[in-house]
């Protein structure tokens, strides 16, 4: 797992379509620009310049043994985790502003999801297109780092179980949170 402490990396990743670009490396291993191209429904040149801005601070390289020919260029991400260590980069100069746009980038991302979560569709029959949980639960600090490593572990089987299957499978987004519990949005200061 590599820990990324440059606001560069930071602003890079912010970018929605290179977020997604990472998305899609990390659920498929290793991928062509046209294949991103048609999973992300951009142009295959605006996959290539988003995976070459991606290689350029190290988040993403050339998979030269996945080629079929050394014309071929096929992408995987450098660590399957990317970690960043947002005290760092806030203390970094830029750090502060690449860690506001990228903090605005991730609440909308996570206000989406939520929102798409929680949509009455046609898939309403279907329980395994939309599966929404909430726990809680009362954790010391070190059982709290216990359950997310072993969450990422579970996560990870499933990511490399994905990579290997030959059948068409959907991109499904896994978002965790384990945090203490946070006071009640919007709480009246002043109850009646």
């Amino acid at each position: 797992m590599a820990t990324y402490d440059d606001p560069r990396i930071l602003r890079a990743i912010a970018h929605p379509t290179r977020n997604r670009v990472l998305h899609e490396l990390s659920a498929a291993g290793s991928l062509r620009a046209a294949d991103i191209a048609k999973r992300t429904g951009i142009p295959a040149n605006q996959a290539s310049f988003h995976l070459r801005q991606l290689a350029k601070y190290g988040l993403v390289e050339v998979a030269p043994d996945a080629g079929r020919d050394k014309r071929d260029r096929v992408w995987r991400l450098v660590d399957d985790d990317i970690t960043l260590n947002p005290r760092q980069i806030v203390e970094q100069p830029g750090g502060d502003a690449a860690y506001t746009v990228f903090q605005r980038n991730s609440v909308a991302w996570g206000h989406h999801l939520v929102d798409q979560a929680f949509q009455i569709s046609a898939d309403e029959d279907n329980p395994a297109k939309r599966i929404v949980s909430e726990t809680s639960l009362r954790l010391s600090e070190d059982d709290a780092v216990r359950l997310q490593q072993e969450l990422n572990e579970v996560v990870a089987r499933y990511r490399e179980a994905g990579r290997r299957s030959d059948d068409e499978l959907d991109l499904y987004s896994v978002y965790q949170i384990i945090q203490p519990m946070p006071d009640l949005a919007g709480e009246d200061e002043n109850p009646a």
